[in-house]
């Protein structure tokens, strides 16, 4: 399934189509509070080569997913490219540390700090949902170095202000709910899930973040991997978006990639999209949001 669409994405049409092209880095304006930026966990996949540092494909995550969720697709890339790979938890996912706040600022500051840190050039940043905005700020961010940000790949998301869709507020609810029901099984908590999520497959998706109960703990309540105390207090700032088109853009080549059958990428914000990022091709999947999973 995550195979069939890193082919229909296919990895040299989404990035090596561009390699000719030199994007210009947006005029540098410093930000008044510069968030702290924290220790990003993630996978390597290095090509033959021992290639680590240039034309990395980076992948984000969205909203309570982690960095194997691509792990297929990931593998996919990189026979397919021939250059590394990476695949991060964003902070409150996975395994990254938990922190505040959850702001695309700060999140967009720990994708840079992994990126300087590594000394990673021309790379690839590939985010879906939430990850997609996440990428989108790192290419709108003044400290954006200039040699950093060759392609900017976007799942399913747009640069748009507004409040986070219903469903994933449902999801938020019925995660609090879980966890203060204390269940001791997956049974109980799909079930307590259900209401909120009808897709089988989805539900499975959020139910990766509970954590595996060890063996003589096999009575104790379940807990998320994810702090659902400080992603529900970000709520607004998850849908939220911390640039206006008039204030920055970033002209390297932009691919936006969007599932027919969602809406988050719409007749109303592709305009301004566009107004971010002048270099933008838009692609259509036959899937819903979950374009890395339904084909």
């Amino acid at each position: 399934m995550l195979l069939g669409l890193g082919q229909r994405l296919c990895a040299r049409r989404i990035v090596a189509s561009y390699s000719a092209l030199h994007p210009t880095a947006p005029c540098a304006r410093p930000l008044s509070t510069r968030p702290e930026p924290i220790d990003l966990e993630h996978d390597k996949f290095v090509p033959p080569s021992g290639n680590e540092t240039d034309n990395a494909l980076v992948i984000l995550h969205g909203l309570f997913g982690m960095k194997r969720n691509w792990l297929s697709l990931a593998k996919a890339f990189l026979r397919d490219l021939d250059r590394p790979i990476y695949t991060l938890d964003l902070r409150n996912h996975g395994a990254s540390p938990h922190a505040e706040p959850m702001t695309y600022l700060a999140m967009a500051e720990d994708v840079l700090e992994f990126c300087r840190k590594r000394s990673l050039r021309d790379v690839s940043l590939l985010g879906h949902s939430m990850g997609g905005k996440v990428a989108m700020s790192v290419a709108l961010s003044p400290e954006l170095p200039r040699e950093l940000l060759a392609h900017l790949i976007i799942a399913d998301m747009a640069p748009s202000k507004g409040a986070l869709s219903s469903e994933f507020q449902g999801y938020v609810k019925a995660m609090k709910k879980i966890e203060d029901s204390h269940v001791t099984t997956r049974q109980e908590a799909q079930k307590i899930l259900a209401p909120y999520e009808p897709d089988a497959m989805t539900r499975a998706f959020l139910l990766t973040n509970l954590l595996p109960q060890a063996h003589d703990h096999h009575h104790h309540p379940l807990k998320f991997r994810v702090p659902i105390d400080i992603i529900g207090k970000a709520i607004v700032e998850i849908g939220d978006f911390p640039y206006e088109p008039t204030e920055r853009s970033w002209d390297g080549p932009t691919l936006f990639i969007k599932g027919q059958r969602s809406k988050y990428i719409n007749n109303r914000n592709v305009p301004i999209a566009k107004q971010f990022f002048p270099n933008l091709a838009l692609e259509n999947l036959e899937t819903g949001h979950w374009v890395h999973a339904e084909k």
